[in-house]
């Protein structure tokens, strides 16, 4: 089984609207095989908690705009370290740079398949299906 076609299409508006926030180094992953609760998880950090706020809203937002779908929970929005978006098929990840170094959630799902975000900036990890995540 893989990511579904609009799990897929969700996590790339997310990655867009990350990236226009100038959130740094985002990845995704096909984690439908290892896990049963989700298809994608998209990880992305920010420098500081503003930042981090920032673009967990526009990512919101975008969302809302372009596919009508809100977060079924949010976690630790108020702190601005580690956010955690669930949309049920898709889970975002907006982490802190530091926390992001700690946990290295690339690391731990590392395995799964990778999924091109397709974002045009150098700035952020733009991967295809093949290719190994870049660590943090």
């Amino acid at each position: 089984m893989t990511a579904t076609t609009e799990s897929i299409d969700l996590v790339r508006s997310a990655a867009r609207a990350a990236d226009q926030k100038k959130a740094e180094n985002v990845v995704a992953f096909d984690v439908s095989e290892s896990l049963a609760i989700t298809d994608v998880f998209m990880v992305t950090s920010a420098s500081n908690e503003r930042l981090v706020s920032a673009v967990v809203d526009a990512v919101e937002e975008a969302l809302i705009e372009q596919h009508d779908r809100r977060p079924l929970r949010r976690e630790g929005k108020g702190e601005g370290r580690w956010v955690l978006l669930d949309y049920g098929d898709a889970v975002i990840h907006v982490l802190h740079d530091e926390d992001r170094a700690f946990y290295a959630l690339e690391r731990l799902w590392g395995d799964c398949p990778a999924i091109d975000v397709q974002l045009p900036s150098a700035g952020s990890a733009n991967i295809d299906d093949d290719a190994a995540p870049r660590a943090v």
